[in-house]
């Protein structure tokens, strides 16, 4: 039994070793520096004012992040009908995070929460459908405001980030948005099909799941997992209306604070501030980012998100070096911490429930 454990736990160490972890920090670096070393000139010093106002809305910005984690630990609370504590939902999102960062945007964290969400006492279908509504609730939250924004904005301005540059990068952009979000409605289609139609294809997913090599130790289970799935489906089409309401608003919640940790980043630095319109723009583009690092191979989107965020919201700065240095900033705020927290945390969890 102990050499199963220690099996066990090496594969997982394995998944998470520091080359993952260092890859993301690399690519982001790589593409951060040259783009500074490109664009950054003296007159872009010039333009910074930091002042305490500045250390402030850097200061709200951190919190945003904390609001946006508080989220999802409420929602993780909710789903598990409370059975999770304040302190377990943070050390379970707080790993997840981390699994986010170090896989591909489109591959994300959600087989190996799975496997958290059992070793902290869930059993493995009803982690299983757990991770899956949290995924129903993520994709419904883009499938609602995307729509909603495009309606509410210029389109022109909206996948344009920069008026005066060929349109065929506004042609791109719209292209990537449109795929994007064409992949998430096909996604939340089929999630929705399974979790409150047919919960026996969710199971052929759990096994498709259990394939990867991080768990295929628990393959031959997956047949009792999937009658898990089907009991827990079960238990997820007979939620009230207000529960479905109450994880939605945690989502919403949590999705909503990390946009608007940008546009405070922005305030830091420039004191005459935005229009309400520019904001609610500037919101709207970090969704269609967001939607677009869906096509990034790379970590966590590394790299990608950096050069994004600079053709995309350069817009919005005085200079193309500032739009670098904020994009260094932004990742430093809203990436990089669960990188090093999830360093610290996984090596006690392992061993906690190894």
């Amino acid at each position: 039994m102990s050499n199963d454990k220690s099996t066990n736990q090496k594969k997982l160490l394995r998944a998470v070793q520091p080359n993952r972890i260092i890859y993301p920090i690399l690519i982001g670096a790589a593409v951060v520096i040259y783009m500074i070393s490109k664009e950054v000139n003296q007159e872009t010093f010039s333009l910074i004012n930091f002042t305490w106002y500045s250390a402030l809305w850097i200061l709200i910005a951190i919190l945003l992040m904390a609001v946006r984690d508080l989220g999802y630990m409420a929602r993780l609370r909710i789903l598990t009908d409370h059975e999770f504590s304040w302190s377990k939902s943070f050390r379970i999102i707080m790993l997840w995070e981390f699994t986010s960062a170090i896989t591909p945007s489109a591959i994300g964290g959600t087989s190996v929460a799975i496997l958290y969400l059992n070793k902290e006492g869930i059993k493995v279908g009803r982690s299983s459908a757990i991770v899956m509504a949290t995924s129903f609730l993520d994709e419904l939250y883009f499938i609602l405001m995307f729509p909603l924004l495009v309606l509410l904005l210029n389109d022109e301005q909206l996948f344009m980030f920069d008026l005066h540059q060929s349109s065929i990068w506004m042609e791109s952009l719209l292209l990537f948005a449109i795929g994007g979000y064409l992949v998430k409605l096909t996604y939340l289609i089929v999630l929705t099909y399974g979790l409150f139609w047919n919960p026996r294809g969710l199971k052929w997913l759990l096994l498709w799941i259990f394939k990867l090599p991080i768990l295929r130790k628990w393959k031959h289970g997956a047949n009792k997992a999937g009658s898990d799935i089907i009991e827990s489906s079960k238990q997820l089409r007979q939620k009230s209306f207000f529960y479905w309401f109450k994880a939605f608003m945690a989502t919403f919640w949590s999705w909503t604070a990390r946009y608007w940790v940008v546009n405070v980043m922005l305030l830091a630095f420039w004191f005459q501030g935005y229009s309400f319109a520019e904001h609610i723009m500037i919101f709207a583009r970090q969704l269609v980012m967001w939607i677009m690092m869906l096509i990034s191979p790379t970590p966590g989107g590394s790299g990608f998100s950096e050069w994004v965020f600079t053709k995309y919201l350069g817009e919005f700065l005085p200079s193309a070096g500032l739009a670098a240095s904020m994009a260094l900033l932004w990742r430093l705020i809203s990436y990089y911490p669960y990188l090093f927290i999830g360093v610290y945390l996984l090596p006690r969890w392992i061993k906690k429930h190894f």
